[in-house]
């Protein structure tokens, strides 16, 4: 068997997707089933265009936030605190225990904080003297 190696820049997505389907049944076979299922709570405006939201899944017994973005114009109104809440609680009724999100906003991780959230981990100096922090809330 030869097996040849470069560095691209993307692949085809049916590639990606070849990749994507045996790492899953990698996972499956050593880690049993993940039960995963996406959880998303749209954002949308008077025109009813997504504006925002929360984007994630639950799985394995824990809700991951993968994305969480209020407009300008509607910060400070309570809307990622309601999206988080509303998250978690559905995340409760699928049995699982906690939930873990990151973030580069110093902002955002101030409200996860406050909202209940744990630093469990973080990745500092990325360019422009930026950090990446890893916060977990336990049920």
């Amino acid at each position: 068997m030869s097996i040849k190696l470069k560095v691209t820049e993307g692949i085809a997505p049916q590639e990606e997707e070849r990749i994507l389907q045996k790492l899953r049944a990698f996972n499956i076979a050593t880690f049993g089933e993940s039960n995963r299922r996406e959880l998303t709570i749209p954002l949308y405006d008077d025109a009813g265009e997504v504006n925002g939201g929360l984007v994630g899944y639950t799985g394995r017994g824990w809700l991951y936030i993968s994305m969480l973005y209020i407009p300008e114009n509607l910060r400070g109104q309570g809307f990622a605190t309601r999206m988080l809440e509303m998250a978690e609680g559905e995340a409760r009724k699928r049995g699982c225990i906690g939930a873990y999100i990151d973030t580069m906003n110093p902002d955002a991780r101030s409200l996860y904080r406050k909202l209940g959230y744990a630093e469990i981990g973080e990745l500092d100096a990325l360019s422009g003297g930026h950090i990446v922090t890893w916060l977990a809330k336990r049920f």
